[in-house]
């Protein structure tokens, strides 16, 4: 038996009997849950963070992500099963480590890896024979291989003879009560077999279905693929959006009749614009990386570009609202943004489209508001720091009298609709979520 056998095989006895202590990096909208999930599936685990408050709240039994209860992190950090930390040191007592860490784009709009750079340089100083590393990063075709091995590999260990490397995409979906981490199935791949077959014994002890590729290259444009679905598709319908309004017809009106086809067709919904750390973000990787093969990605460009453009359409519209009902113009007007975070039901406010509106309008001089009931005050952001620290206004009726418009751009559940109805002089709907609830009148203008 080979020694990278004999290596193989005790990191999977220890998986099998979970003896093997899991170590989370990056406790974040993937992180957590994940952590959660591998302390539910028998395995002490280890959350590691460089954010001093956040290892503090989780200390406390205080969860801040709306998929993992406090009830339930509480009662892991009790029985010492779940141990938020600090100290990166203790990687060298981590049998499984999972690199859970952001993956944003630069300003240029190409992708920023100091954050899985920086993280598997840490890792390489605590690095020992035996530990599987997993990225979970969503990133371009080749970043582990390319990136992250060659970082490990610089301290002389080798991976699939030392130490294993593999790759399987985060799959989160916030506010979607229906899946959760455990019943996402989960895309694994490995560098080598003996990676490989140890990345499907952790998450195949996690979650309910593992599903193996051949290459953490794969695995990693299997999640490009699944967001550029979603922008290119998303794209398009905003596109007829646009001009269906300019013709007159309803495009929700049109999307649910569509959807009556039992095959052939996939509803996707128009909005303000994209949000959420991935579909935003992740098409881009994909073109950053195919220019490496003199190969442009014109639709995914394309998707871009309108996607981008449709926060400027919505206050277009508004602009047009704004004078028709009110003959009012936008540097004279009060604005009511209603829903700040991305989507709906959820506190996360990542490349929210809401931040684009309110910048947009205050640069012609709009007095804005925003009330969300999930986000009570702006956090600080990199890309939106100047926001930070303004709070959700209360919904009364005197104050939606108010404002001269108000703009509905996350249709909450929680958001008293029949409130805006009745009070507010002009509502730009953006998410049809009036219509949908029965309400029609001309000063409701759907865009």
């Amino acid at each position: 038996m080979t020694n990278e056998t004999d290596v193989a095989a005790r990191a999977a006895a220890r998986i099998s009997y979970r003896k093997a202590v899991v170590g989370v990096i990056g406790l974040g909208y993937v992180g957590l849950p994940l952590a959660m999930a591998a302390a539910r599936g028998g395995f002490r685990t280890l959350g590691l963070d460089i954010d001093v408050e956040k290892v503090a709240h989780l200390n406390a039994g205080t969860s801040y992500i709306d998929a993992v209860p406090s009830r339930d992190l509480g009662a892991y950090v009790a029985a010492g099963t779940f141990r938020p930390t600090s100290n990166f040191a203790e990687l060298a007592e981590c049998d499984v480590i999972v690199i859970c860490v952001p993956t944003p784009l630069s300003r240029q709009r190409e992708p920023d890896l100091q954050y899985v750079v920086d993280t598997a340089r840490t890792i390489a100083t605590h690095l020992r024979e035996g530990q599987l590393v997993v990225l979970e990063s969503t990133t371009y075709p080749g970043t582990t291989e390319e990136v992250v091995k060659p970082i490990l590999e610089a301290g002389g260990l080798k991976s699939g003879r030392d130490f294993f490397l593999a790759f399987s995409p985060e799959r989160e979906d916030p506010g979607n009560a229906s899946f959760r981490t455990v019943t996402i199935p989960k895309v694994v791949a490995g560098d080598g077999p003996e990676a490989c077959a140890l990345a499907e014994a952790f998450y195949g002890a996690v979650v309910e279905r593992v599903v193996t590729v051949s290459s953490p290259s794969t695995a990693e444009a299997v999640k490009i693929t699944e967001n550029v679905f979603r922008a290119v598709n998303i794209a398009l319908v905003n596109e007829l959006k646009i001009i269906y309004d300019a013709m007159g017809i309803d495009v929700w009106e049109v999307i649910d009749a569509a959807s009556t086809k039992p095959f052939g067709f996939m509803p996707f919904y128009p909005g303000p614009g994209l949000g959420g750390h991935c579909i935003p973000i992740d098409p881009f990787y994909l073109t950053w990386k195919s220019r490496e093969y003199g190969l442009p990605t014109r639709f995914i460009e394309l998707a871009g570009e309108i996607n981008i453009s449709i926060p400027r359409y919505v206050m277009g519209n508004l602009e047009r609202a704004l004078d028709v009902h009110h003959c009012r113009s936008l540097g004279s007007a009060r604005v009511l943004v209603v829903g700040l975070a991305y989507k709906k039901n959820v506190s996360d406010i990542r490349e929210s489209p809401s931040f684009s509106l309110i910048e947009l309008l205050e640069r012609r001089g709009t007095r804005v508001d925003y009330h969300d009931p999930h986000v009570p005050e702006v956090p600080l952001t990199r890309e939106h720091a100047a926001l930070a620290g303004r709070r959700s206004v209360e919904l009364r009726p005197d104050a939606v009298a108010a404002y001269h418009a108000v703009l509905i751009a996350t249709d909450h559940d929680a958001i008293d609709y029949d409130l805006l109805h009745r009070h507010a002089s002009l509502i730009v709907d953006t998410r049809n979520a009036l219509g949908r609830r029965g309400h029609r009148s001309k000063k409701i203008v759907k865009t």
